[in-house]
């Protein structure tokens, strides 16, 4: 299991972090589209750094077209020198429909069709041969040589899909587990289910995880830690797409509180409702070498790559720390 770091917070320019972090020994670096745009950030980080793999853990998919993401992926992938891993989701219909402005429909298709027009895209850009994508949702037919770019001489980046369910993740090259999961779910509804949907291999598969880390070098740290775990476990909870996660643990019912607390804005009450047992469950809570032996006892036989994520402002001493617990677990 290989281990990242993903940042979110700091802002778009993510030089000093990369950097740091390929120093640190970090295999990789991941961006998210929450308050910033993550191609941005990820575009800047290849500047600062030669080695790490440079990921995005999401960009929103279905806010722009295929033609839009297949070009800025295509040069990511050429300035960092092949790098790249582009990871997608679909978000939900609101963020969709009224954040962005953009059609929603038949999601899981959707996706499937738009990771087959990225590939056409990418394959007529660095070919040079006609582009011919005609589906049901997305048609690509037009580019000229006056918008086609010089081969940069790297592989079309691998495309990996977020989700809880499984239903999008036939043509991905691997699977970005949803934060809101826990280690009994992973195991027992989506392994299965992907490697049933994949002829019964996931062999060459990659599978990342977040997991939420609970974590501090004082209590205070560790008490604040825990207190924006348990908002962020509680907004994903109100979510009725997420719902099987928690019916799975037996704690359904929980939904149905939280969901008029959502559409109040009562978002510290809703962390509240999240008890220890269910924070344990789908976090990981400990001092820094604690968290990060957890981390691999947990996932290390799961996960092919894990990013180290905190929802408060961690230093990135401690952050190394539990790196190094992880790796030293990794290796035993």
């Amino acid at each position: 299991m290989k281990i990242d770091l993903a940042v979110s917070a700091g802002g778009p320019d993510q030089r000093q972090a990369a950097a740091r972090a390929e120093r640190d020994g970090y295999d990789g670096l991941w961006t998210s589209e929450v308050r910033h745009d993550p191609y941005l950030a990820l575009g800047l980080a290849a500047t600062a750094t030669e080695r790490i793999t440079l990921g995005t853990c999401i960009a929103v998919a279905f806010a722009r077209n295929p033609m839009t993401t297949a070009v800025v992926a295509d040069d990511l992938q050429a300035l960092s020198g092949g790098r790249l891993v582009l990871g997608l989701g679909s978000q939900i219909k609101a963020h969709i429909t009224r954040r962005f402005s953009m059609p929603w429909s038949h999601p899981a298709a959707r996706m499937r069709e738009y990771v087959l027009a990225l590939r056409a895209v990418w394959a007529a850009r660095q070919s040079g041969e006609r582009l011919d994508f005609q589906g049901d949702f997305y048609q690509h037919t037009l580019l000229t040589p006056m918008f086609t770019p010089a081969p940069h001489g790297h592989p079309a980046p691998p495309v990996l899909l977020a989700g809880v369910g499984t239903a999008m993740t036939k043509v991905a090259d691997g699977f970005l587990c949803h934060a809101f999961t826990t280690e009994r779910y992973l195991r027992e509804v989506t392994l299965p289910a992907l490697t049933a949907a994949r002829g019964g291999s996931l062999d060459g598969f990659e599978m990342v995880g977040a997991p939420f880390l609970v974590t501090g070098s004082t209590e205070e740290e560790l008490t604040a830690s825990a207190t924006a775990v348990r908002r962020q476990i509680a907004f994903y909870a109100s979510t009725p797409a997420y719902r099987g996660v928690l019916e799975l643990h037996g704690w359904g019912a929980l939904q149905d509180e939280l969901r008029p607390l959502s559409k109040a804005g009562a978002w510290e009450r809703m962390g509240e409702l999240i008890t220890d047992e269910i924070l344990d469950a789908f976090a990981i809570v400990g001092e820094p070498s604690q968290t990060g032996e957890e981390l691999t006892r947990r996932y290390g036989d799961v996960l092919t790559r894990a990013s180290l994520l905190t929802l408060t402002t961690t230093a990135a001493s401690t952050t190394a720390e539990i790196a190094d617990a992880a790796r030293k677990e990794t290796t035993a």
